[in-house]
């Protein structure tokens, strides 16, 4: 039976230290390929923030809510792109979807964490400076996320006072 298309929603997570180290991964079908956390909606309803958590524990092992990182670890920017769909993934999308609206997230993790990687997806992580891991990857717009981080963070904790 084959995949039903992929839903043109979908999330970007940066992991991320509170010294700003970032958790980049290495795509298996694009060796040089590195990004973020990334991942579209399983279903129309899914809720975003359900899309994000799943996405991060399929990919990274690490467990969103679990006692090494709390639900509230999990910031939901309110932020999206949208964008043209790379020409070689649009075999996974229904016919004459050519854009993709992309939901921005981070999620704080106590320190740089041995991640498990789903191995058909990927096949190595790397944790650097938020600037050099900006710096290596492959799309423009997951390196503009990273850099936005430190405002963004910022932001945050100033709307908690």
């Amino acid at each position: 039976m084959p995949k039903p298309p992929k839903i043109p929603q979908s999330v970007l997570v940066v992991i991320h230290t509170p010294s700003l180290d970032v958790l980049l991964i290495e795509r298996a079908d694009m060796p040089g390929f590195w990004q973020s956390v990334t991942g579209s909606k399983d279903r129309l309803d899914e809720p975003l923030a359900e899309t994000a958590m799943r996405e991060v524990a399929e990919e990274t092992g690490i467990v969103i809510g679990g006692a090494l990182v709390p639900q509230s670890a999990l910031f939901d920017w309110q932020y999206s792109i949208e964008y043209e769909i790379y020409p070689q993934f649009l075999h996974r999308y229904a016919e004459g979807v050519i854009h993709n609206t992309e939901h921005w997230f981070s999620v704080e993790v106590p320190e740089r964490l041995e991640v498990t990687l789903a191995p058909r997806e990927h096949t190595a992580f790397l944790w650097l400076p938020y600037e050099e891991a900006a710096s290596r990857c492959y799309s423009s717009s997951n390196a503009d996320a990273i850099l936005q981080l430190p405002k963004r963070l910022r932001g945050r904790s100033e709307s908690r006072r």
